[in-house]
């Protein structure tokens, strides 16, 4: 099974340190790229482009960017774009992402609204290869599955080249997500997004965060787990594991 690995931007130097050890421990198993997240409104824009530039030209792996549209105003997006391109880091994961803590005004037409908006700037670039994010339980913010199938087809339409989805516990909501997406028509493929569990502390946040179900069955498990993240890890590493065997 080919992989990849999602990366958070540290808030402290001790832990950008503890990133770049545990990198080395994780390269072992050649995933085919590291991604590296982006904060609400860019609220981490220096930070994960400046881990991006490290993992890419320093630490020589294939890296991908996250990239967020919202809070941030079509020049700073441009301005990002070009500095990807100059990092030489050509995988680009294109959101539209949750709106900053603290308010910023933007004037209509001042910062891109959508994903698919991203997506066409990226491609006129004729350097990225751009992914997009998918929802096997649809996002929180679709009126219905068919809406959310259709905003997806408009972002493959503008040039995404790969879907990578939200995280699911129940593989047949992957399942059911891939047979809707070809209906569509969309030829492009669709790689299943996996969050391991470390705790049920971060699993609550994680599924609350993204509106994601916690099936009963695991639901059963992690309650004996609430005060038990070394149980609750190993959980996580067999739920994980089977739903990649499946």
């Amino acid at each position: 099974i080919d992989i990849s690995i999602e990366l958070f931007p540290p808030k402290t130097a001790e832990g950008t340190q503890r990133l770049f050890e545990k990198v080395e421990e994780l390269r072992k198993w050649n995933p085919a790229f590291f991604s590296m997240t982006y904060g609400a409104g860019g609220s981490t824009s220096r930070t994960t482009l400046e881990l991006v530039d490290q993992l890419k030209n320093k630490v020589g792996i294939e890296t991908m960017c996250h990239l967020t549209v919202s809070g941030q105003t079509k020049k700073q997006t441009f301005s990002i774009l070009d500095r990807l391109r100059a990092m030489g880091v050509y995988n680009l994961i294109a959101l539209r992402g949750d709106a900053p803590k603290e308010s910023v005004v933007l004037e209509d037409g001042q910062s891109f609204k959508f994903a698919r908006e991203l997506v066409l700037e990226a491609k006129k670039r004729n350097y990225f290869s751009i992914a997009v994010a998918g929802f096997p339980e649809m996002h929180p913010d679709s009126k219905s599955q068919d809406d959310d199938i259709r905003y997806l087809k408009e972002k493959v339409d503008a040039g995404a080249d790969v879907i990578i989805t939200q995280l699911f516990f129940d593989n047949n909501y992957f399942y059911r997500y891939v047979d809707l997406v070809h209906k569509a028509g969309i030829k492009v493929p669709v790689i299943p997004g996996l969050l391991p569990i470390l705790s049920v502390k971060q699993v609550r946040r994680f599924t609350a965060l993204c509106k994601s179900k916690i099936p009963p069955a695991v639901e059963a498990k992690l309650s004996k787990y609430e005060s038990d993240d070394d149980a609750a890890r190993a959980y996580g590493i067999e739920l994980t594991t089977q739903q990649c065997r499946d």
